[in-house]
């Protein structure tokens, strides 16, 4: 499972000319699933992601975890996260996971941040052509594979 996470100030996601997630601050994170992917990789990424000391303290130190800020999360599928651009100059996506085992991963992991966030999420609609904006916030961009836990 690959997350590319974003601080924000705002950011929000739009389907066909409807704006269907908004959140003020806190992470935009894009998250793509591959075929090896499990829910123990969902536990494992929500419990770092909740606690990633991104956000400054009161000396402008990042020192705070968005749990400690109380920020929102912004949750957005992705599979080109799993594009491999080694051969040729169309990219390969096989190791993404097909939407009948990447859609039930994605909605455990929906519920795995917003049990360990304590609040409800915005999430994107998953597989659908959507409109992202955001103002990042730093710029603050960390990119969180799971097969890579460094």
């Amino acid at each position: 499972m690959r997350a590319l996470i974003q601080r924000v100030s705002r950011a929000s996601v739009e389907v066909e000319n409807k704006i269907i997630g908004r959140i003020n601050s806190g992470l935009l994170i894009f998250i793509g699933i591959e075929t090896s992917d499990s829910e123990k990789d969902i536990q494992w990424l929500s419990n770092k992601i909740v606690n990633l000391r991104i956000f400054n303290d009161d000396n402008s130190v990042m020192n705070l975890s968005l749990k400690d800020c109380n920020g929102n999360i912004l949750l957005v599928s992705q599979f080109t996260l799993h594009a491999s651009t080694k051969k040729g100059n169309r990219p390969s996506y096989i190791q993404a996971a097909k939407p009948e085992m990447s859609i039930p991963l994605y909605e455990k992991m929906i519920a795995q941040l917003e049990r360990d966030l304590g609040t409800q999420i915005a999430t994107g609609i998953f597989g659908a052509d959507m409109k992202v904006s955001l103002l990042n916030d730093g710029p603050v961009t960390i990119w969180i594979d799971t097969k890579n836990r460094e």
